[in-house]
């Protein structure tokens, strides 16, 4: 059995990543693992069990069943900066396999992919954080199972863990649940509520459970166990974030009923005993149940900078194999529409030659200079809908920023839908934004870009531009609107698709990450008032060091994002997802949080993803927000309910920020976004009620309001807002603007009473409120396509107060192929659509 380091053999196969090397562990570092509670998913026998892989012995060994899809995961008891993974293979190797990372032991991320695997021991450089580390068995190399000698995790603990344990039972009086009852009088919530005169037990068999709901996740340090003479020989102690995946903290053997305490570590919101095996004939019966919980501690304070994770790849016009870079991260992602990999190409300052980066689902490419043509790829930036038979409506997630492109023919093909930006581009050459076969497509958004030669939609739907240049235009479908363009088509939506504006009122470009010299910085772009054009070269704005940033990466815990925050630290989120056991609350004016590769947040638990307090110049870029399983009220608030301060000097803006209901799994959230304070700018969003992927149904991502709007003077530029169960925009704040609007009404509402409200069919795409006495709107559509129920026929498209300060200019209603139909366009006002040509019914101005 030969014994080496994977070294330079899997560098190219076993990894699309390649990261700073980390100095080896010295003979005296103890593994984070080591004694450390270990799980598997199978054992060969009981002579083998996972335990025996991180006992520091190299004589004992973990193997598995004898199948290719198992798994050995550790406990490291608390968070902890993970450098370096060693697996010491017995002859039964993995060939191909993963090592991944999670924070809940739920959720998990990938640190390394190892392909081609030949055994002996293989020493793993990666970076990421969370509190479980596994080794994710794909293919075995022999007809046995999975066996190591020692699985060794090395790195760093941080985050929060307890430093002391309470004496407080945090479960008493807590809704409780089992898996059965003896009878009426012994039910669950005896155990926990504090009598020692009452009790629960279960039926007379194995296995039996009871289980508590602490109310939020907390860190467990003991639990008290006091039985009735019918106890538990064999039980388990385990936890879970949402009630469905536990994980074992303790495994009890050979008890002797009594009243006994247990030393635990771990988090969770639920705890439950998990009895397998019973002392008595009877069932089980527990007087009571208490939990403690610790009292959180920190290894210090969070730092700031740091390298940028496991999921960016940096490279130059020097590095190796580059294309081949591209083509990987493409293979995986091409079609990965609701995958949980996020990638992240940054390419340094120089001259790429012969390149076609194309960019799949949730990966991103930006130039590192501080101006686009720092960075130029003699080559190509790709999107095209291949994968998709030629359709490009569903080419969502993913970006290009700060590049300059010479197309190696001419013209560069950006085929992309919603959530696709293409910001701070000089394109030398033509750009198209159709897919090869000019099928269907529903885009999109251009901000800040040049475009020497001509945009050519040809079959785009709809589309956005600000504050950039274009040579030439060649056509539009339905809705192309256009504010600070120079070289723009001029206004013609009586008889054509354009809605132009000379200039768009309040702009700010998005921040960005650059490089100064070898020092890794963050641009923030100033605000511009009535801007036409490109804000570089002239570049007006701040560069905030990169030190001055929390660099979040998979597995950190929102506990640990918020005391960065509280630090005053800004946040860049790495590629990656995750899951929050909390709010993320930012209340410092100016603080930035930028995302990277469509980095997303998952509220766990029904909590909301993010608040902002009413404070100036906060920066929300980059980032997806996908809902949990259990409903959150609001995904996204901006400002506290009653904001009133005045940030007219330096606003929040909120750009790229995507929300996601269903799709990847049912989500349900009442509010996706609420803007409560004044003068905000909402630049080029998506929120999407899914039509489509997995956990989508009228009830099952539900999901009322995509947008709500209280605040004053708030600005919308590029707002894309679809498939909401009631109003897809709901705007009560006065004099709010909005420059281009995108919407589909949901494709599944069951029939028209289901949708029905105050004496009219169908809630409005767009609501102003009838207190509202200022407000504009300009090139605005929605579209209907009820597959469910064919026959609806919604009242109108656009709901607004009739007042000479409330004007909308070049509205359309569209009936896609007859599934479903507008009666009106704007309240009462607008010509029907009917049949099944698709043709809109307008308005260029109301009243």
């Amino acid at each position: 059995m030969r014994r080496r380091s994977l070294g330079v053999a899997l560098a190219a196969a076993a990894a699309l990543i390649t990261l700073p090397a980390h100095a080896p562990a010295s003979a005296a570092e103890t593994p984070l693992s080591q004694g450390k509670t270990a799980t598997s998913s199978s054992v060969e026998n009981g002579g083998t069990p996972a335990a025996y892989a991180v006992d520091g012995d190299t004589g004992t060994r973990w193997s598995s069943a004898a199948g290719d899809t198992q798994w050995l995961q550790v406990d490291l008891g608390a968070t902890a900066s993970v450098t370096k993974v060693v697996l010491d293979w017995e002859a039964a190797y993995g060939k191909d396999y993963k090592v991944q990372i999670s924070a809940d032991g739920s959720t998990w991320t990938d640190l390394k992919s190892v392909t081609g695997g030949d055994g002996g021991t293989d020493t793993l450089d990666v970076s990421g954080q969370g509190r479980y580390v596994r080794m994710y068995g794909i293919h075995r190399a022999t007809q046995w199972g999975y066996s190591l000698w020692e699985f060794q995790v090395f790195g760093t603990t941080g985050g929060s863990t307890p430093s002391s344990c309470g004496t407080a039972n945090a479960a008493q009086g807590r809704p409780a649940s089992a898996s059965s009852t003896e009878n009426a009088g012994t039910p669950a919530s005896a155990a926990f509520d504090g009598d020692p005169g009452t009790r629960w037990s279960s039926a007379a068999s194995d296995p039996q459970w009871v289980q508590v709901d602490l109310g939020s996740v907390q860190d467990l340090c003991k639990v008290d166990l006091s039985w009735e003479a019918a106890y538990a020989k064999e039980f388990q102690i385990q936890a879970s974030t949402d009630g469905h995946t536990w994980n074992t903290l303790r495994s009890v053997t050979g008890a002797t009923g009594g009243t006994a305490s247990y030393d635990v570590s771990g988090s969770g919101r639920y705890l439950r005993i998990y009895g397998t095996v019973r002392a008595t004939g009877y069932g089980y019966s527990l007087w009571e149940v208490a939990v403690h919980t610790g009292s959180s501690g920190t290894t210090g304070p969070v730092q700031g900078g740091g390298d940028l994770g496991p999921n960016v790849i940096v490279v130059d016009p020097s590095t190796p194999n580059l294309q081949q870079k591209f083509d990987q991260v493409f293979a995986q992602q091409e079609s990965a529409q609701f995958g949980t990999g996020r990638y992240q190409f940054l390419l340094k300052p120089g001259t790429y030659n012969g390149i076609n980066a194309q960019i799949g689902f949730y990966t991103s490419i930006s130039g590192l200079g501080l101006n686009p043509d720092d960075t130029q790829i003699n080559g190509d930036v790709t999107v095209d809908a291949g994968w998709f038979n030629g359709n490009a409506t569903q080419n969502f997630w993913r970006s290009a920023e700060n590049l300059a492109i010479r197309p190696s023919n001419g013209t560069d093909r950006w085929a992309v839908a919603q959530a696709a930006p293409f910001r701070r581009i000089h394109v030398q050459g033509g750009l198209n934004l159709a897919p090869n076969g000019y099928g269907w497509a529903s885009g999109g958004y251009i901000a800040d870009s040049k475009i020497d030669g001509t945009v050519g939609p040809y079959s785009q739907q709809q589309w956005y531009t600000r504050d950039s240049s274009v040579g030439g235009w060649t056509n539009g479908v339905w809705n192309m609107t256009f504010t600070g363009v120079q070289g723009a088509p001029a206004t013609n939506f009586d008889t054509g698709p354009y809605t132009t504006l000379d200039t768009t009122p309040v702009s700010r470009e998005k921040p960005f990450l650059y490089l100064d010299g070898s020092t890794y910085k963050v641009f923030v772009p100033a605000k511009r008032t009535n801007a036409r054009g490109v804000s570089w070269p002239a570049n007006a704005g701040t560069s905030i060091p990169l030190d001055q940033f929390y660099v979040v990466k998979p597995g950190a815990t929102a506990a640990t994002i918020n005391q960065a925050l509280s630090q005053g630290l800004n946040l860049l989120f790495t590629p990656g997802v995750y899951h929050l056991d909390r709010t993320i609350d930012v209340t410092r004016a100016d603080t930035v949080v930028l995302g990277l590769g469509l980095a997303t947040l998952v509220p766990d638990n029904g909590v909301d993803a993010l608040h902002v307090a009413d404070v100036d110049g906060v920066r929300l870029a980059g980032f997806l927000i996908d809902a949990g399983s259990v409903n959150s009220d609001t995904l996204l608030q901006i400002g506290p309910p009653g904001s009133a301060a005045d940030h007219s000097a330096d606003p929040t803006t909120m750009q790229d920020v995507f929300v996601r209901i269903g799709g990847a799994g049912p989500g349900l959230a009442t509010n996706s976004v609420v803007v409560n304070s004044d003068d905000v700018v909402i630049d080029h969003t998506w929120l999407w009620r899914a039509d489509h992927g997995s956990g989508v149904g009228w009830d099952t991502n539900r999901a009322d309001y995509g947008l709500r709007v209280n605040g004053d003077d708030v600005l919308a530029t590029g707002l894309f807002v679809e498939h909401f169960n009631k109003y897809d925009v709901y705007w009560n704040g006065e004099r709010g603007r909005t420059i281009f609007f995108q919407n589909e009404k949901a494709y599944d509402a069951p029939n028209a009473a289901a949708i029905t409200h105050d004496g009219i069919v169908g809630y409005a795409a767009y609501k102003v409120a009838d207190s509202v006495t200022t407000h504009e709107a300009w090139g605005l559509g929605s579209y209907c396509n009820y597959t469910a129920d064919p026959s609806i026929v919604q009242a109108h498209g656009f709901q607004v107060p009739v007042r000479s300060g409330v004007v909308l200019h070049d509205v359309l209603v569209i009936s896609l192929g007859g599934k479903g139909q507008y009666a009106h366009v704007v309240n009462d006002t607008g010509a029907p659509t009917s049949g099944t040509d698709t043709v809109p019914s307008k308005l260029t101005r109301f009243p």
